[in-house]
């Protein structure tokens, strides 16, 4: 496989445009694109004996090779009990390089930009996917633009400025941050490394599950419970299962239980009504600012997802995350409040208690603003 047989094909209309084009959405529709012409081949657990600890150990089923002057040891983070809940294991993703499991998609898209000898890039973010996208892209010594609100932590912008990347402020709503970087993303020459519209940021969250199968001794739990705003960890996780599922080294797919905040559930409210895609809501604000998505462009496809596996859409309110990241402190374990929405569901009975329960921590409590108790 090279990377000139891969292209980006629309969803909605079919058009296709090649992977060098650096598209980032349908020239015709405007409508979200998916990568084609990549076949995963996933490892075995004998074949994945001996091999090195980051997420590159899963190569067969990544669409693009290890860049060896670029990554940071990314991936294979510890699974660890929960406090009081013996079914129930987390997975400490907020021990990745830049401190989200954002690593996971970022040094994808940073790969795939130095392979097309790509000069600048961009990226938006309510943090985490800018921070993420702004270290590799340092690493890469490719120039980068980050586009976050106005309100997002100091931390997370202190930390964009610490890796050399010009940040852009913009004051309102994530979705008007989005809008603003959809039309810095049109000047020629610019990789828009957009974790929400690039297919291959969700090639990189999906080695999340291929770690918790291998970690889980070639099984996967019954119940995977994930943060859901732009939903690039619930389409990565289910991308996984299914490539694991037609690889024969699992035999069903697990539930996926996807979490939002209720002042900012479109997904919830229109898998509360059947709808096939987002309800159209007006954010309320919400702790939990790393999924505080109005608006996510692959809605659809994150509702079939969660459909397919007979899985669910669930809130909490900002008064069970302050709880829930209390508790998760107190256990030894610094997250930031986004982090503690699905301990919050969990805690909350949002969850089926039945079988076994994988959740994630997913962004660390270092750099975010602490939820006023």
């Amino acid at each position: 496989m090279t990377l000139e047989s891969l292209s980006l094909r629309c969803g909605a209309c079919g058009h296709t445009e090649p992977l060098r084009s650096l598209a980032w959405r349908c020239a015709k529709c405007h409508g979200v694109l998916d990568l084609d012409g990549f076949a995963a081949a996933p490892p075995s657990l004998t074949d994945l004996a001996g091999r090195g600890t980051s997420l590159w150990r899963y190569r067969e089923a990544l669409p693009i090779a290890e860049p060896g002057d670029i990554t940071m040891g990314e991936g294979m983070t510890p699974l660890v009990g929960a406090p009081g809940r013996p079914g129930v294991t987390l997975k400490v993703d907020h021990l990745m390089p830049t401190g989200s499991f954002k690593d996971r998609g970022a040094v994808m898209l940073v790969a795939l930009a130095a392979r097309l000898g790509v000069a600048r890039l961009m990226a938006d973010s309510s943090g985490n996917a800018g921070t993420a996208v702004a270290a590799y892209a340092a690493r890469a010594g490719i120039a980068c633009d980050v586009y976050v609100p106005a309100d997002t932590s100091a931390g997370k912008v202190g930390q964009l400025r610490a890796y050399g990347a010009a940040v852009h402020q913009i004051p309102g709503s994530r979705e008007d941050t989005a809008r603003a970087a959809a039309l810095a993303a049109g000047e020629p020459g610019v990789f828009y490394a957009s974790h929400v519209y690039h297919p291959f940021f969700v090639h990189g969250t999906k080695t999340y599950v291929y770690e918790v199968w291998e970690q889980l001794g070639g099984r996967l739990p019954d119940t995977l419970v994930l943060p859901v705003g732009n939903g690039t960890l619930v389409l990565g996780a289910h991308l996984a299962c299914a490539e694991l599922l037609e690889a024969g080294h699992i035999e069903r797919f697990p539930r996926i239980v996807a979490v939002q905040a209720a002042g900012c559930a479109p997904l919830a409210a229109a898998f509360a009504g059947g709808s096939p895609v987002p309800a159209n809501i007006a954010t309320q604000g919400t702790v939990a600012e790393g999924i505080a998505i109005a608006r996510p462009a692959r809605g659809a496809q994150i509702l079939a997802a969660v459909r397919a596996t007979g899985g669910a859409v669930v809130t909490v309110t900002d008064e069970q995350v302050r709880a829930a990241h209390a508790a998760l402190a107190r256990s030894g374990l610094y997250v930031e409040p986004t982090s503690a929405v699905c301990w919050a569901a969990i805690e909350a009975g949002e969850v089926e208690p039945a079988g076994t329960v994988v959740a994630p921590l997913c962004g660390s409590g270092l750099k975010s603003k602490p939820p006023v108790m």
